[in-house]
């Protein structure tokens, strides 16, 4: 029983870290995009959130901060809504995809969501 602990143990440990990546290894500190959308889904997970949006029919996705670190910025799993409209601007992922890394999210009145810009350094 005591091994089938330790092996939970690693387990928890380097599942979480070995989905965590370098910002400049995806994404192109170069390449920055702002988009205006309407959201489809916000996942608040770990390692990094999500938040999807349609962007004139076509399916974008960016990655946020994990939980803890949005929670420090003012976010709640209820700060963005499928059905709202949002304008998001980040940088883009190298390998083409409409995926992208989030810098910030502004409401349809222009209001930062959020407390503080994402940065491409931030986990």
């Amino acid at each position: 029983m005591r091994i089938l602990g330790v092996f939970a143990a690693l387990a928890a440990v380097t599942i979480p870290a070995s989905a965590h990546h370098s910002f400049a290894v995806y994404f192109d500190p170069e390449d920055t995009v702002v988009l205006e959308g309407t959201v489809t889904a916000f996942r608040f997970t770990n390692p990094h959130g999500t938040l999807v949006l349609d962007v004139d029919g076509q399916e974008w996705r960016a990655e946020t901060n994990a939980p803890v670190v949005l929670r420090r910025r003012g976010w709640t799993r209820g700060s963005v809504r499928p059905g709202q409209h949002v304008t998001i601007s980040g940088w883009r992922a190298r390998d083409g995809r409409r995926y992208m890394r989030l810098r910030e999210v502004r409401d349809e009145a222009g209001r930062m969501i959020g407390s503080a810009p994402f940065g491409k350094d931030d986990g």
